[in-house]
């Protein structure tokens, strides 16, 4: 990889004959770390690069676009790949999505410096908190298995308007599973980080032999409604999916729970949708914001691929400001490109690969959990499956712990549940909220990492079935 990803980007550039081009260089890294029963099981490191080639063509009916990705190592590749992309574009219909191409603007990116990589070094300190970790499992009986990584990603964003931009997304995450030597005790714990300084692994291995401790007393309960505390990682994975479905486009073609109720044909003209409702009746902000300290992420769009409303390859290094969703319980914005906010007369709302949810409150987990005369405290979920987008109603199951609370104390661990629940119903019946701390889904971590969440307090939480899965 002895060619640099800008110069990639500028030979695609100059080789283009399109209307319109844009080129996105990316160059990730990645190291990793494996374990099993106490024992390190492998580790590696890996480096890839990929360019993608947008080619746009107008014509008299509209304007098409071709899009190509391929892994690319040399310059004498970018001919080919230009060529695969125009040919695409000459052959695709008018693009439903089409706008002209981002115009130049200021901004203090570092073009010209070299991409970044990671190594094994980022986990000079965790690792050596991890052996210790295993000695002292092997001491007890327990068994620890998990994995570490990191990736670090150099984007490069080039455009036949002239705009160049350059992001560097560091980003890592640990998942650690402990179980009891019989293994008929299992408890999961999981983080994001940006590089590792910040996982106390002792601090994460004593929740593991917490809840194993918990869980040596079993009790059984039926299905219902059961006050529950919903802990951060809970939270985020109900609030990543929510976050999937802030869709402008299809809330105002009535195909989502953000349309207005009696909305339901959809005409698209920008007036159907639940803006100005409040869904919540604690101060709940759903919010995203590209310099969130912890979970930044890229303060411009970077789209390989286009998804109807919500993402379009025309809308590429268009800036990405921080946005509140939820403002005060209140539904405040949705996301969409810029063709459909020129379609409706509204401003374009790109996603931001973060989001962070506010409720004011100022209790840890074990606060709230002091404060429960009985109920149900959860682990994580998953298996998650949306049932109905018009409501959003999902269906999942619980894992690796679900504990009885009663008067203050955890009590023991329960049988596991599928439950049945739409996210925006829970924001409206939370009763409590707890301090927003970082917290990383369990189900959606393999796609979106970047949250911080508080715990929430559900008064009548659907636990529908009784789950086998254990």
């Amino acid at each position: 990889m002895s060619t640099r990803p800008q110069e990639l980007v500028e030979a695609a550039l100059a080789a283009s004959g399109a209307d319109g081009c844009v080129v996105v260089a990316t160059e990730h890294s990645e190291t990793n770390l494996r374990w099993a029963g106490n024992s390190l099981t492998t580790n590696g490191q890996t480096s890839t690069r990929s360019v993608t080639v947008v080619s746009t063509f107008d014509r008299p009916d509209g304007t098409s676009a071709g899009v190509v990705t391929r892994s690319v190592a040399s310059l004498e590749e970018i001919d080919d790949l230009v060529r695969a992309s125009e040919e695409a574009g000459r052959d695709a219909a008018p693009a439903d999505d089409a706008m002209p191409l981002v115009k130049n603007y200021p901004h203090d990116d570092d073009w010209a410096a070299d991409a970044r990589h990671t190594d094994v070094g980022v986990f000079d300190d965790f690792a050596p908190a991890l052996g210790r970790a295993f000695r002292s499992w092997q001491d007890t009986h327990g068994l620890l298995y998990g994995f570490a990584e990191h990736h670090l990603t150099s984007t490069f964003l080039g455009t036949s308007t002239g705009l160049r931009r350059r992001f560097d997304q560091p980003d890592g995450r640990v998942e650690i599973n402990g179980k009891s030597a019989d293994l008929a005790r299992s408890a999961w714990i999981g983080r994001h980080t940006v590089d590792f300084t910040d996982i106390d692994v002792d601090a994460l291995i004593g929740d593991l032999e917490q809840r194993l401790q918990w869980a040596a007393t079993r009790l059984e309960l039926p299905p219902g409604r059961y006050e529950t505390i919903l802990p951060p990682t809970a939270v985020a994975d109900l609030m990543v999916y929510t976050y999937w479905n802030l869709s402008a486009r299809d809330a105002e073609e009535g195909r989502n729970v953000f349309a207005r109720s009696d909305s339901a044909s959809g005409n698209g003209d920008g007036a159907a949708t639940r803006i100005g409702e409040r869904l919540a009746e604690l101060p709940l902000t759903l919010r995203s914001d590209p310099a969130a300290p912890g979970l930044f992420c890229s303060p411009f769009e970077v789209a390989t691929s286009s998804s109807a409303g919500v993402q379009s390859v025309f809308d590429n290094g268009q800036p990405v400001p921080p946005v509140d969703w939820i403002q005060d319980g209140t539904l405040h914005e949705l996301v969409r490109t810029r063709s459909w906010a020129q379609r409706t007369g509204s401003a374009p709302r790109p996603y931001v690969d973060n989001l962070v949810l506010d409720g004011g409150g100022s209790r840890d987990l074990e606060q709230m959990i002091a404060g429960t005369e009985r109920g149900l405290l959860l682990t994580c979920l998953w298996y998650i499956r949306e049932v109905d987008p018009q409501n959003l109603l999902l269906t999942g199951l619980t894992r690796d712990g679900v504990y009885l609370v009663e008067d203050g104390e955890v009590r023991g661990a329960v049988n596991n549940f599928r439950f049945n629940e739409s996210p925006v119903d829970l924001l409206a019946r939370a009763s409590e909220v707890g301090a927003t701390v970082p917290a990383m889904s369990r189900e959606w971590n393999d796609y979106f990492r970047r949250t911080a969440m508080p715990a929430l307090r559900i008064p009548d939480f659907n636990m529908s079935t009784v789950s086998q899965a254990s």
